[in-house]
């Protein structure tokens, strides 16, 4: 069923209430998605973006209904991601001349994906197609936002930004628009998206919004790719994004172990009082990576100012769940955030050291010297820790202080 979203502009995407893992099992979704696709009905007939594969008869079927195939003059793909292009392959067995708009990278990866050779038109930042009745597409290339074929569309007249990842949240419901449905939920979901799949491109994020901003579109409606279309005030999210993509923190410490047989959870639920007796306004938060969902937990890094991670030692290594947790933390390039480490070890003093080593090549700063303990923590052990807690609090403080004034 179409949405109306201005004048001739319709949504014609699916609303996926069920899903709970996305990329694989990468991304976790507690709220659902939607694939957004948008339909523009001016002279000539556009769509934009299709939806994940699985439901391509689905959206074939509803597509139908809103407009004659027949009738689709341009098929706009923004990005050639499954999630969005899903259903190009059945919609153009049906409409195979429609010419396809998308970047030469977006030419490459549907190939790759379909190995299809459809009637493609590459296209580059500045150029136009027009739709009659006064209105034209202009394209905007957007590279690694975040793919290297992404792009968005701007609709004029309407002033109508379709930016398909970009401003997106996985987060379905029926209330399309933002100024309906909770701000807290949405402005989380929001958050969590850009923490777990735009923060490695955050330099690019800025330079592609100065760039917008640079063109000086209004934008009275932005329609992003997955979840809800910003129509009230829709730059909030834009300075959001620029917001951001500058550093980003909130005055929050994060602490995150797994444990065998509670020794490390004892050392950081010390070092949490510590925290908390030394600063009692910092927002303190303490997650077991085993039993806490990975994606929310990096959004918790995401937010703080700094990070304590504990393991014990176990294989010479370290607790899966810790190891799986810091490979995503490495490939999404946190900056300018401080650490610290801490763990129990039984015959081979490991983890801490490993911790320290995979942080730093992640680009965190270790700013205190770790809490070890050899077998299980004694009172003695956790005083320490709770007073170590306190001497980070301190540490940090100096460290933020130095750098405010230099």
């Amino acid at each position: 069923m179409k949405k109306q979203i201005v004048n001739q502009v319709y949504w014609v995407g699916i609303n996926d209430w069920e899903l709970r893992q996305f990329h694989g099992y990468e991304y976790s979704t507690h709220k659902g998605s939607t694939y957004n696709s948008y339909l523009i009905k001016e002279e000539k007939t556009v769509l934009i973006d299709t939806v994940f594969r699985p439901f391509s008869s689905k959206f074939i079927s509803n597509l139908k209904k809103e407009v004659e195939l027949s009738e689709i003059d341009y098929v706009i793909a923004n990005h050639a991601e499954p999630d969005h292009s899903g259903a190009l392959p059945e919609l153009m067995n049906i409409i195979p001349e429609v010419p396809v708009y998308c970047t030469p990278n977006g030419i490459k990866s549907l190939k790759g994906h379909y190995h299809k050779d459809w009637n493609f038109i590459p296209v580059k930042t500045g150029d136009e197609l027009d739709l009659g009745n006064g209105k034209k597409l202009i394209f905007i290339q957007a590279p690694m936002l975040h793919w290297p074929d992404s792009m968005f569309c701007y609709l004029t007249g309407d002033n109508v930004l379709f930016s398909n990842d970009a401003f997106g949240q996985h987060f379905c419901s029926e209330l399309l628009f933002n100024d309906l449905v909770s701000q807290e939920e949405l402005y989380f979901e929001a958050l969590k998206y850009f923490a777990n799949i735009l923060n490695p491109f955050s330099h690019l994020v800025t330079k592609k919004i100065n760039e917008i901003v640079g063109l000086n579109f209004p934008v009275d409606i932005i329609c992003p790719a997955h979840g809800i279309v910003w129509r009230d005030n829709p730059m909030q999210i834009v300075k959001k994004y620029v917001q951001w993509a500058s550093n980003y923190h909130e005055n929050q410490i994060t602490v995150i172990y797994e444990t065998m047989y509670n020794g490390t959870r004892s050392i950081a639920e010390s070092i949490v009082k510590g925290i908390n007796a030394a600063d009692p306004l910092v927002d303190v938060k303490l997650y077991n990576a085993a039993t806490n969902d990975k994606n929310d937990i990096i959004t918790e890094v995401f937010k703080s100012k700094a990070v304590l991670i504990g393991s014990p030692t176990v294989n010479n290594g370290i607790m899966s769940s810790i190891a799986g947790l810091l490979e995503l933390i490495k490939g999404l390039k946190f900056k300018h955030k401080k650490a610290a480490t801490f763990g129990c070890f039984g015959w081979h003093d490991v983890s801490t050291n490993l911790l320290e080593n995979i942080l730093k090549e992640s680009g965190f700063e270790i700013i205190a010297a770790p809490v070890k303990c050899n077998w299980e923590p004694d009172d003695e052990l956790l005083s320490k820790s709770f007073d170590s807690g306190k001497e980070f609090v301190a540490l940090l403080k100096q460290k933020l202080d130095k750098k405010n004034t230099a």
